[in-house]
């Protein structure tokens, strides 16, 4: 099923050596309705955590400041979405953190471990010295998460469990690794990821399953800004100018960004009757 969606995208041209700063010559940030095939395009719900309360793991709440924007968008933004897409029968895929077996007994995770077959997903590892030990001891200690939260991350990481209210529903996909998720596009002739959770510049890029992995594979890879959080430093929290960045970045190198109003109300529209 194809539809018209108001899509985002950042038009990075053309500089102006004219100008002090050339980039600053760009024409930047567009909206054009283009096509999208709803049959071939999926919706991922990546690394939505339930990361219990302040008070239960005070030291994951300290290190992990963007928990509350998570929160709110999992409550709110969230459904909403996932609605929409389930009402118009457009695929849903969950991409998981492999702790625990909160995630094992659900139907889509078997299939996806039956199309995948074996895998290793864990990448080989290099031998490391003293020096590399120490260093990464440091960075944990100093850097982030700090000594004293590491107990609590734990913790939280030891109970982790999907949210009521975006939990995977009958045969959605549920993927632990990025060849389970390429196994399960090919099974549902998925050629473009539109990605939403937590957060946008870590997990979603980075992880297995992320977008740099799925394009390797060449599908395309958006995002929902409102569906989404980065993780913040203290200069930039107040404005998530991070966030703003990761979402440039996804539009420069991955795809294209839907703003949630205008991918739901075309979702809406695309259903009979709509």
């Amino acid at each position: 099923m194809k539809m018209k969606v108001k899509t985002g995208y950042y038009k990075q041209y053309d500089a102006d050596d004219q100008l002090e700063y050339p980039g600053e010559g760009y024409i930047g940030w567009c909206k054009d309705e283009l096509e999208l095939n709803l049959s071939r395009t999926a919706v991922v719900v990546m690394h939505a955590w339930d990361f219990g309360s302040p008070e239960q793991f005070p030291g994951w709440h300290r290190a992990v400041e963007f928990i509350p924007r998570a929160n709110a968008i999992v409550e709110l933004e969230l459904p909403r979405l996932l609605s929409a897409c389930r009402e118009a029968g457009m695929t849903v895929f969950h991409v998981v953190e492999p702790l625990g077996d909160y995630y094992i007994d659900y139907p889509g995770y078997k299939h996806a471990v039956e199309l995948a077959g074996e895998e290793d997903p864990r990448a080989e590892q290099i031998s490391v010295d003293q020096t590399h030990t120490s260093l990464q001891a440091f960075r944990k200690a100093h850097a982030f998460p700090g000594d004293h939260n590491t107990e609590d991350i734990n913790a939280g990481f030891a109970r982790l469990d999907i949210p009521e209210s975006v939990k995977p529903l009958s045969d959605e996909g549920v993927v632990t690794t990025s060849g389970q998720l390429f196994a399960l596009c090919k099974d549902r002739g998925i050629n473009h990821l539109i990605y939403t959770g937590f957060a946008i510049n870590a997990c979603l890029l980075m992880n297995p399953g992320g977008m740099l992995d799925m394009r390797r594979h060449g599908l395309l890879c958006s995002v929902v800004p409102e569906a989404v959080t980065a993780v913040e430093n203290k200069e930039t929290a107040r404005g998530e100018e991070a966030k703003k960045l990761a979402i440039w970045n996804v539009s420069l190198t991955f795809g294209f960004v839907y703003a949630l109003e205008d991918l739901v109300s075309a979702i809406n529209q695309s259903k009979p009757g709509g």
